[in-house]
């Protein structure tokens, strides 16, 4: 099998709408939640979010283009084309037919969708925008990709709530490993911010009403976030044979299913998916240094993940560095996952491991090394970026500075 490498990032969150400034922030632990700024939220029992802010879509888009296709989608096409970018790809006939793009969303044009519903059934008007479908759909990051580029390979999304993009990660990972893919595209978009999305999130009672602090003792909730992260990633000798610079590799993936509760997480079955990625890559537990952890910030899931890391680690848990950068640019539901492995491979690269910030005090159930509130210095070879979903869903990603 071949090996597969990174040679492309591109990323817009909270706290930064390209790859450098999301880098900084993370290193300066500079949180991107404040107050929601684009919908009306006052009967919400939360008012903050991590929103993109300033993002106006004639910035990158044609307005007839801008009206086409979600924020989420928008989301999807602007970091694509920093990946891109970085990557100094010559798009032949010949790559066009071959690349394959593969992206993640867990709840896709929801912005579309509920401007729809409002339309129509609390403003009384008889027709909707007629491009609410395709930009409703799951698929409109990929396929708007697709457009972008010229890209006529495989072009999919994959829908697994919050394991969405670190699935897609994976899924992308096989395809160029096997070599049914020379190259592709792939990552995760989310943008959640509707009146009607918020207002599920509330009934759920998992988003606080202050700041995210995971692993913190006091935590309270997570904070909702939109963006995307989309990487490039190539077969090894495929970018050696065009001279290019591979930024780290991907070095192994592995997934589970809890079989167990639909909202509660199960360590086991985290525990499952990180053994089961540290044997794809072929490294012992002790290989990594550090973890980007799916670390939401609710009381169940900060401590569900520590008993996994605990099983999947044994001793060696204590000795490794871990922090969740949700705190910063917050959940972004299905994009989470390749944000949050944009922020690892950006930190083993860089020799800075990024905080977990607002943490406040140690919780006896939180018992491991979760780099509080400042940035480390860190000469780190092997990282893992792990995301588990709602519906017992797991994806593990190991990853390895070049």
């Amino acid at each position: 099998m071949r090996r597969v490498v990174v040679t492309g990032i591109g990323v817009i969150s909270a706290i930064g709408r390209n790859r450098d400034e999301f880098r900084c922030a993370l290193r300066e632990g500079r949180g991107g939640a404040g107050p929601i700024s684009n919908i009306e939220c006052a009967d919400l029992r939360f008012q903050n979010g991590a929103e993109v802010r300033e993002f106006n879509p004639c910035d990158h888009f044609g307005a007839k283009e801008a009206d086409m296709i979600d924020r989420f989608a928008q989301f999807a096409v602007v970091s694509a084309r920093e990946a891109v970018a970085q990557t100094g790809l010559e798009w032949t006939p010949e790559l066009r037919e071959t690349a394959a793009i593969v992206t993640g969303s867990c709840v896709g044009g929801q912005s579309a969708e509920d401007q729809g519903f409002q339309e129509v059934y609390k403003l009384g008007k008889p027709r909707v925008h007629p491009m609410t479908i395709p930009k409703t759909m799951a698929n409109a990051g990929a396929s708007a990709i697709s457009l972008e580029f010229g890209i006529t390979g495989p072009a999919f999304t994959i829908s697994t709530a919050c394991s969405s993009s670190a699935h897609a990660i994976g899924q992308a990972f096989s395809m160029v490993r096997s070599g049914m893919a020379d190259i592709a595209i792939t990552g995760g978009s989310e943008a959640p911010f509707s009146y009607g999305m918020l207002k599920a999130w509330e009934a759920m009672r998992v988003v606080s009403p202050t700041v995210c602090r995971p692993f913190s003792k006091d935590r309270n909730g997570m904070i909702l976030g939109e963006g995307a992260a989309m990487l490039v990633i190539e077969s090894l000798d495929h970018a050696r044979a065009r001279g290019a610079s591979p930024i780290a590799e991907i070095a192994g993936f592995g997934m589970s299913s809890d079989a167990h509760h639909i909202t509660q997480p199960s360590a086991d079955g985290a525990a499952k998916a990180i053994r089961m990625a540290l044997r794809d890559a072929g490294i012992a537990p002790e290989a990594i240094g550090y973890v980007n952890a799916h670390g939401t910030g609710t009381t169940v899931n900060d401590a569900t993940e520590t008993r996994a890391l605990h099983l999947a680690f044994g001793d060696h848990a204590k000795r490794l560095a871990i922090s969740s950068t949700k705190a910063m640019h917050g959940h972004t539901l299905g994009a989470a996952g390749a944000i949050e492995c944009a922020a690892a491979i950006l930190a083993i690269t860089g020799g800075v491991l990024p905080p977990t910030i607002n943490f406040n005090e140690p919780d006896p159930g939180c018992d491991l090394d979760y780099i509080p509130n400042q940035a480390r210095e860190a000469n780190i070879e092997y990282a893992l970026s792990s995301s588990f979903a709602f519906g017992g869903l797991n994806a593990v990603l190991v990853l390895r500075r070049m």
